[in-house]
């Protein structure tokens, strides 16, 4: 078992962490409610980058989070990475340090603008850049999933627990997958295609997409990354693996191979298969890339 930094008590941590997600909870309902008001929608955007949007509600629940953590535990030698701080500066943090916050205030700001409920926050405590301790935020769910490392559950603003409802067992033609809204991607399509799934489910944020696997609702999740063309970043996967690994699943690469963190680009490149059997989880990577090798839809 891993051992937290000293004077910082697993219990009280994650009793914390409660209280910070349900503050960043109400940020984010607020800017959501003034998002659906299209005279107002405007007054939230940061900037007007179609692919890579920012909202006030990114950099608040950044803020807030991030002050939390400093205000708490001041005295514990920990660094925070965030999607928002990196924008600004992506050297104000220690590449090295043993133990690191990665935190995404907001994955899935476009559904979040488009006013859908497919958003989350994520936030994970990354040890010797593995994710440990996870925290995903569902506001308009009102859920909150929470990963100690060797359990997980869900809870409600008022302490209703859901627990892990993972569907093992399946074949790949038996699966439901779950894959993006807002990514073209016409060489994962060629692929869905191909395998012929049970049922293919459309929805924003990696967060969302892993609890639903947990949830039972669907079975896998692939990212599929093309060359010269943005990925999906530390940010988005680690909180969500910690989640998913500990209820059961799993999440690597094609070739089975856990994912690797904090490298200098902070980029998950090529790609990624999450499923809800960790036991079946080589296989079902083996199958799929068969199917991609068969058709010749990437180059692996």
């Amino acid at each position: 078992m891993i051992k937290l930094p000293s004077g910082v008590e697993i219990n009280t941590l994650i009793d914390d962490l409660r209280i910070f997600s349900w503050e960043a909870s109400d940020v984010l309902l607020y800017y959501s409610k003034i998002l659906k008001d299209s005279n107002y929608k405007s007054n939230i955007l940061k900037n007007n980058n179609i692919e890579d949007p920012v909202t006030f509600a990114d950099l608040k629940v950044n803020e807030l989070i991030i002050r939390r953590i400093k205000e708490k535990y001041k005295d514990i030698n920990w660094e925070i990475l965030s999607e928002e701080s990196v924008k600004i500066d992506s050297r104000n943090y220690d590449a090295g340090a043993a133990w690191m916050w990665v935190l995404d205030p907001l994955d899935g700001t476009k559904d979040f603008i488009q006013g859908t409920s497919n958003y989350a926050m994520h936030l994970s405590l990354n040890y010797r850049q593995q994710p440990y301790i996870g925290i995903v935020l569902i506001p308009e769910r009102d859920e909150l999933w929470i990963s100690t490392g060797e359990k997980v559950w869900c809870e409600s603003r008022y302490k209703k627990i859901i627990n892990p409802q993972l569907c093992k067992n399946k074949s790949l033609s038996e699966m439901i997958l779950v894959t993006s809204k807002n990514h073209n991607n016409e060489t994962l399509r060629k692929l869905i295609k191909k395998i012929k799934f049970k049922e293919v489910k459309i929805m924003g944020s990696i967060g969302c997409k892993i609890a639903s696997i947990v949830r039972g609702e669907s079975d896998l999740y692939i990212c599929l990354t093309i060359p010269e063309k943005s990925a999906p970043k530390d940010w988005d996967f680690a909180a969500p693996a910690a989640i998913l690994k500990a209820a059961g699943g799993a999440i690597t690469d094609l070739d089975n191979k856990e994912l690797s963190y904090g490298k200098a680009n902070f980029e998950q490149r090529g790609i990624i298969v999450a499923s809800n059997d960790n036991n079946l989880h080589e296989k079902i990577c083996s199958e799929i890339k068969e199917f991609i090798k068969k058709y010749n839809l990437y180059t692996l």
